[in-house]
């Protein structure tokens, strides 16, 4: 009960958020408090739209005493009917004993071709071939394709005939709202500025908007135009660890996450054999997760039905033509800094080869840059008010019948020179947008502009990739003009104003797109577009001092490094890392460090040192991967081990990658840096130079390394074979 009282005092507190009064006002019932999702889903492992569902059942309010004995209450329908894997024999018999008992599970249902009619199999109480009735089938059609979770009475009675199943299922409940009144939507909607809607949304996909800029909100929302759009296709390629597939592995009974690995043409389309419609008939939203990574296999036959629905929606079975609405989304992790991909190849490098084809790519409508999106952190989370999900899902489920691509006509019209399938593309992303912020229809003409400016980035990157693979793809502007005032406003991608040297880099896609190289110009330099200056989006010059590059260092010429013995002095000031180890490792495509004290929390954070100077050191747009070899003891293993492991996730996207390895040989004595030009530089003291100094913000010694008091040690810098 302890919990509860608490859970009811942190609810008095939240309650008395502006925003979430104004909820709780204008939107009585449909919502719920999302730290309270958090709390019970450590405990049940379900999906959040059926805590959520449970929650808005009981928890729809900012009164303590009726949270907490809401609260009270779904613990106890969890505990009562939510089957745990491991307590499935105890539901069992609990459903023999008493002839009948309501259960919470994952139902998916076949049909038997023999016996000609369809069975159930539940996914944790583990029966199989369970008849149910055909009118649930007719009701809900998604038992067939994927399954969905529901509150099922499941009865048990010995059968006179022994092939007959003795479960028997009288009533299949869904674990969804009822229904949405779109009009009070409409109006309650009206009550909320744009400011406040959007945090209303950000709160409802569970995260803090105090912690997100305007463009981190719309790098989030964007995830949710493909419930509400027909026909979307997305790309979002990013570090691990930024919640790109959270919003599609729960946010919505409507989406489906699969691997993008897992998926075969007949379960995905239509399977010729017994003529059953695969997912795209059943689901608004498919989310491809993991579909990054050069090892996985691929069907080519997969890529082009795939290429073929995504442009004309359309996919066939035999002779006949069937289409379906489904929008689909695909999720994968990036390892490299934009500036390397945009130098060296492009960013689609992650993607699988067979998938690296630009007419499959060209079918995105949007590329969404997840590098720009802030790793998820505890901080992150919402603990105030929000729709239950599926309320909110079910409102963007009747949005997809609505058209909203042309909104932006009264204000604005688009260059001539864009085509038209980058065209389609952006205004499918601003009909989606204006959906989500602006589901009537009207907004501001600066609105409309910020969202049709974004849109068209999200298509410009996908549009300036493509023209690294595929020489046939002819380059255009992205320009959009005010009708009033007659300005045209030139829109480019972020990373073109960041890094422009390496924006008109168009190189060339040997057969089958498995490698890019750069195209040769005249001299055999590459070839530039004409963006090839710092622009603005109104297509003004940048101002140089808001370009962002570093200034590569001129590696030494190999004749003024020499092997030498350095004795660096006890007590001694003015040292760092970058004086002892830059030169010799400048021009390095590779580092190896071997020390086998890399365990305690000072001696980590030396590591993290080294890996920054590295960084400072690497030329825009190259990259240094830097590899550990430490040893470990039993009682530090596991901190160790977890340390060692964030250090590699947050260096993952940087111009330094960084990976490790655990030596366990007792003889693991000697340190040293390596590098792949033939340097070898052995320490006595490993990376541990410094004295210990207070880490206060305020003192030189925690940001300056120079500042510090060193430790005696010596250096010595060998020549050796790369």
């Amino acid at each position: 009960m302890t919990t509860t009282s608490n859970t009811a005092t942190n609810s008095a507190v939240q309650a008395h958020s502006p925003l979430d009064q104004k909820i709780l006002e204008h939107f009585p019932g449909l919502v719920v408090r999302k730290d309270l999702t958090t709390e019970l889903k450590q405990n049940a492992v379900v999906p959040t739209y059926v805590l959520e569902y449970l929650l808005g059942q009981h928890c729809a309010t900012d009164d303590p005493t009726l949270i907490a004995e809401g609260l009270e209450s779904v613990r106890r329908i969890l505990a009562k009917h939510y089957v745990h894997r491991n307590q499935a024999e105890l539901v069992k018999s609990t459903i023999k004993e008493r002839g009948t008992h309501k259960v919470i599970d994952k139902l998916t249902v076949e049909l038997n071709d023999k016996g000609g009619f369809y069975e159930v199999e539940f996914t944790n109480l583990g029966l199989k071939k369970v008849p149910i009735d055909v009118d649930f089938i007719k009701r809900y059609p998604k038992l067939l394709v994927g399954g969905i979770w529901a509150i099922t009475d499941v009865e048990y009675e010995l059968p006179t005939d022994p092939k007959a199943s003795p479960w028997q299922i009288s009533s299949v409940k869904p674990i969804q709202v009822a229904g949405v009144d779109h009009d009070e939507f409409l109006a309650a909607r009206a009550k909320f500025s744009t400011d406040e809607w959007m945090d209303v949304l950000m709160q409802s996909v569970g995260f803090n908007p105090e912690f997100f800029s305007r463009r981190a909100k719309l790098l989030t929302l964007i995830r949710l135009i493909p419930y509400c759009e027909r026909n979307y296709n997305l790309l979002e390629l990013g570090p691990k660890g930024t919640g790109k597939s959270h919003i599609f592995a729960e946010f919505s009974p409507h989406g489906m996450l699969i691997s993008g690995s897992e998926v075969t043409a007949p379960k995905l389309f239509v399977s010729n054999a017994s003529g059953k419609i695969g997912l795209v008939g059943y689901w608004d939203c498919i989310c491809f997760d993991e579909f990054a990574g050069k090892d996985k296999r691929v069907d080519k036959t997969l890529v082009d039905i795939m290429k073929n629905y995504m442009a004309n929606r359309t996919f066939s079975r035999g002779i006949e033509q069937l289409s379906a609405e489904a929008s689909m989304v695909f999720m994968g992790n990036t390892q490299k800094s934009v500036a390397t991909m945009l130098k060296h190849s492009h960013f689609f490098e992650p993607l699988p080869d067979k998938y690296i084809d630009s007419a499959f790519i060209d079918r995105l409508h949007a590329f969404n840059p997840g590098w720009e999106v802030a790793p998820v952190r505890h901080e992150l989370f919402c603990t105030g008010y929000g729709f239950v999900v599926d309320y909110i899902a079910e409102v963007l489920k009747h949005l997809r019948t609505e058209d909203y691509t042309g909104l932006y006509k009264p204000f604005f019209e688009i260059s001539s020179e864009v085509s038209t399938r980058d065209q389609t593309g952006f205004e499918k992303t601003f009909s989606g947008l204006m959906k989500i912020i602006h589901p009537n229809g009207k907004a501001s003409q600066e609105e409309i502009a910020e969202l049709l400016e974004f849109a068209m980035e999200c298509r410009r990157r996908v549009r300036e990739q493509i023209l690294r693979i595929d020489s046939t793809f002819k380059a255009n502007d992205f320009i959009y003009r005010d009708l009033e005032t007659g300005k045209a406003v030139t829109v480019l991608t972020p990373e073109e104003k960041q890094y422009p040297a390496f924006a008109g880099l168009r190189p060339l896609s040997t057969e089958g797109n498995e490698k890019a190289e750069p195209v040769p110009g005249e001299g055999g330099q590459p070839v530039a577009s004409t963006n090839t200056s710092p622009v603005a989006s109104d297509g003004a010059p940048l101002p140089a001092s808001t370009v962002k590059d570093k200034v590569a260092p001129q590696p030494p010429e190999p004749s003024a490094l020499k092997e030498h013995h350095l004795v660096v002095p006890e007590n001694s000031k003015g040292w760092s890392y970058r004086r002892l180890f830059g030169d010799h490792l400048s021009g390095a495509t590779g580092i190896i460090i071997r020390d086998p004290y890399i365990r305690a929390f000072h001696q980590i954070r030396n590591l993290v040192e080294f890996l920054r100077m590295v960084n400072e050191i690497t030329p825009v747009g190259d990259e240094v991967t830097v590899h550990l070899i430490t040893g470990s003891d039993h009682e530090t293993m596991e901190r160790q081990v977890e340390i060692l492991g964030k250090v590699q996730d947050s260096f993952a996207g940087t111009s330094t990658p960084f990976s490790w390895e655990i030596d366990a040989s007792p003889n693991f004595h000697a340190r040293s840096l390596t590098t792949n030009t033939g340097w070898k530089i052995t320490l006595d003291r490993g990376l541990d130079l410094f004295q210990r100094f207070e880490s206060s913000p305020f003192n030189a010694a925690a940001a300056v390394q120079e500042a510090r008091l060193t430790k005696g040690c010596e250096i010595s810098y060998i020549a050796a074979k790369p």
